[in-house]
């Protein structure tokens, strides 16, 4: 009886401990994740193709992002731009917490061009990775509530939405940010791993299509994203995976369907990016 009890009581702590995230049709512009234990999370580098932006709620960790590392507290507010290769983790097993937005650049693109003076088409890069700023944080987190409230409708989340990214662009530094001119081809070699992200890729088809030499590559290509081709073509192949089980699809038919040898391949390489299975994502609460 004890050990059943014990075995009931690790299951709801697991539970509640477990990452949560939320979705509405209604508005498939963002995301909210929320991770009540970090101590339960251990991400490798990783980016995505939104832009994204967090709170931590609770303890201290360190927060990557490219050549900066920095420690973060309770307080802080953390900025990702779209590609921006970057991690989390815990101090020395320290309990902390957070809750992060996924906004599509599209949409938070038009809000930035409404509210900037100088009217610049598409999103715009933010120079700021990291902001100590108290209204900022408070309201990130007044959003994330409001965002998750199933009592709230959708016209208040919608307008929330529009009113806290409106007012980022007053809190932080919306230029674009400082770019070290990299090779176009490097780019190039990007863009065609994402094109091509749900099949097997050579390393000597990927050359003879940019036009590099491997040892070239490797390195340019490390300098500019952070990350190996290998690591940026397993990366897209999570991105990808993630909008089909948003769609609710069968995780084994997911994981082939992005490139994934099967179903175990894909579990593992999202538990490292994502600090959730596949499972967890999709069957958001």
């Amino acid at each position: 009886m004890r050990a059943a009890r014990q075995r009931i009581a690790t299951n709801e702590d697991n539970r509640l401990s477990a990452p949560t995230f939320w979705r509405d049709s209604a508005l498939p512009f963002v995301e909210a994740r929320f991770v009540p234990d970090g101590r339960t999370v251990c991400y490798a580098p990783h980016a995505h193709e939104t832009f994204s932006i967090g709170a931590i709620t609770q303890g201290r960790n360190v927060y990557v992002n490219g050549r900066a590392h920095l420690p973060v507290t309770t307080g802080s507010v953390v900025i990702m731009n779209p590609g921006d290769v970057h991690c989390c983790n815990p101090i020395d097993e320290g309990a902390w917490s957070y809750l992060m937005l996924y906004v599509d650049t599209g949409w938070l693109g038009e809000i930035q061009q409404r509210t900037n003076t100088r009217r610049t088409p598409g999103f715009q890069r933010f120079s700021t990775v990291l902001t100590t700023n108290r209204h900022l944080f408070e309201g990130l987190n007044r959003l994330h509530d409001v965002l998750t409230d199933t009592g709230e409708e959708g016209l208040r989340k919608h307008a929330a939405m529009i009113t806290f990214f409106s007012g980022l662009q007053h809190a932080l530094d919306a230029e674009p940010a400082a770019s070290d001119e990299p090779n176009p081809r490097i780019v190039e070699a990007a863009d065609y791993l994402r094109d091509n992200r749900t099949r097997a890729i050579k390393l000597d088809e990927l050359c003879t299509a940019t036009g590099l030499s491997a040892p070239y590559l490797i390195r340019a290509f490390k300098r500019r994203y952070g990350m190996t081709p290998h690591a940026y073509l397993v990366n897209a192949r999570i991105e990808y995976a993630r909008a089909l089980l948003k769609r609710g699809n069968p995780i084994a038919e997911v994981a082939i369907d992005a490139g994934f040898s099967d179903q175990a391949h894909l579990q593992r390489a999202f538990k490292r990016h994502m600090a959730a299975t596949p499972g967890q994502y999709r069957d958001k609460r």
